[in-house]
């Protein structure tokens, strides 16, 4: 049976105290399943706009999609973990991945590396996680003294951890960890911080390599898929005409059969979110906030076929 679906909502806008709440609470009212906010300079602060979402809300769970690693390091980390696992009654699911954007590090002062050593980075970091979140340093019950000084631990016993992949290595580390492996259907342009969307076979080689090095897993990860654009209209074309400006190389038909462009018809857009999940594997997808009030059909949709 295909796992069932789970709808997420990347929140970019920050916004007041009050209008942030409100927009976290019309997210619950449409129906998304997790509540999520990105790690980039000039956006939400992650861990205190993931407190504030729960404090609005009381079904979703939250979630950064994804951290930049090159930000953080381990132990302080798993402090901002923890303590936003507890304050939100344990709704918490972590995304990791490696950044992309070279001048975001430049702005913070931090060095942004080699592929290999961004990977590198991420890899420690995971490693890290998993010896601090279950060890003395950070307790996995309530809040308890450690020498005098009390510590925060997650309410869960283990945080899920997503990973954004697709490069071999990344793959592989979501394959070895992850309990949601998620695909940004992109990869990096020519330009710096840019990236190029993956067509629909380029996509499916990189399904099948994670397949392949998660074959030994005793529990499938779940499938996560990033959309970049969402319209439900009998006229997709001027809607596209911005991603084809951006994205000169691709035709309008290559626009429309994008993995992470849904554009059409409800019905016809609710069959292609049907048959990725059948292709690929895809049941948790992530719509950018700008989309949020469009996908909710789809997803009420979805959800009277499945009852």
């Amino acid at each position: 049976m295909p796992r069932p679906f789970r709808f997420g909502v990347n929140l970019l806008t920050p916004a007041p105290a009050a209008e942030w709440r409100a927009k976290c609470r019309r997210a619950e009212e449409l129906g998304y399943d997790v509540i999520l906010v990105p790690d980039h300079l000039g956006m939400v602060a992650p861990f205190p706009a993931l407190v504030a979402a729960a404090e609005a809300t009381e079904r979703p769970r939250l979630g950064t999609f994804v951290l930049n690693a090159g930000f953080w390091n381990p132990a302080l980390l798993a402090r901002e973990v923890a303590t936003t696992d507890a304050l939100t009654g344990g709704r918490l699911e972590l995304g990791l991945g490696t950044g992309y954007v070279p001048t975001e590090h430049e702005t913070a002062g931090l060095p942004y590396g080699s592929p290999r050593e961004r990977v590198d980075h991420l890899a420690r970091m995971v490693g890290e996680l998993d010896r601090l979140l279950g060890s003395a340093e950070l307790p996995s019950s309530r809040l308890r003294p450690t020498g005098g000084t009390p510590v925060p631990c997650p309410v869960q016993s283990r945080v899920p951890l997503l990973i954004g992949a697709n490069g071999d290595r990344m793959l592989r580390l979501a394959a070895e960890h992850a309990d949601i492996a998620a695909f940004t259907g992109a990869r990096p342009g020519s330009t710096p911080g840019v990236l190029e969307p993956l067509s629909a076979g380029e996509l499916d080689e990189r399904v099948a390599r994670y397949r392949d090095l998660a074959a030994g897993r005793a529990e499938p990860a779940e499938l996560n898929l990033l959309l970049q654009l969402v319209a439900v209209t009998d006229d997709p074309e001027p809607v596209l005409k911005p991603l084809l400006e951006r994205q000169p190389q691709l035709t309008m038909d290559d626009v429309l059969a994008l993995p992470i462009v849904l554009a059409g018809p409800l019905e016809d857009v609710v069959a292609r979110v049907r048959a990725q999940r059948e292709r690929y594997g895809f049941s948790y997808l992530t719509v950018l906030e700008p989309h949020m009030e469009a996908f909710a059909p789809v997803m009420e949709r979805l959800r009277e076929e499945s009852a």
